[in-house]
């Protein structure tokens, strides 16, 4: 939340700018369900979607078979402490850190393919 300024203005991919005919929306999280967010989202000329606190579990008691949906970041970063490397940061060496995740992304990305078979 502390840091949205900081990363809407370090976007490196030149966008487009929005227009009321085709506008940009952002997808945040609840963590991000502050007033302040919302306006600072505005100020970059994004439209928020952001979930409110509580919405999620109020979906999930009207219909008990309906699992919560696991955001795509979370996931991966549950996949990427299956790597002891990653998780326990045994390399000195930044270098040897970097390549260690560019292999286990590598490895993520082979299961993810399905060519295992």
């Amino acid at each position: 939340m502390k840091m949205v300024r900081e990363t809407l203005e370090s976007i490196p991919v030149v966008r487009p700018e929005p227009t009321p005919e085709e506008p940009q929306g952002m997808c945040m999280d609840k963590g991000y369900d502050y007033d302040e967010v919302r306006d600072i989202v505005n100020e970059f000329g994004f439209t928020a979607h952001i979930r409110s606190r509580g919405e999620e579990m109020k979906a999930l008691k009207r219909n008990a078979r309906t699992k919560a949906r696991r955001w795509v970041v979370e996931r991966t970063h549950s996949w990427m402490n299956r790597f002891r490397g990653i998780l326990i940061r045994w390399s000195k060496k930044p270098e040897n850190y970097v390549a260690m995740l560019h292999f286990a992304f590598a490895i993520i990305t082979y299961r993810c393919a399905g060519l295992t078979g």
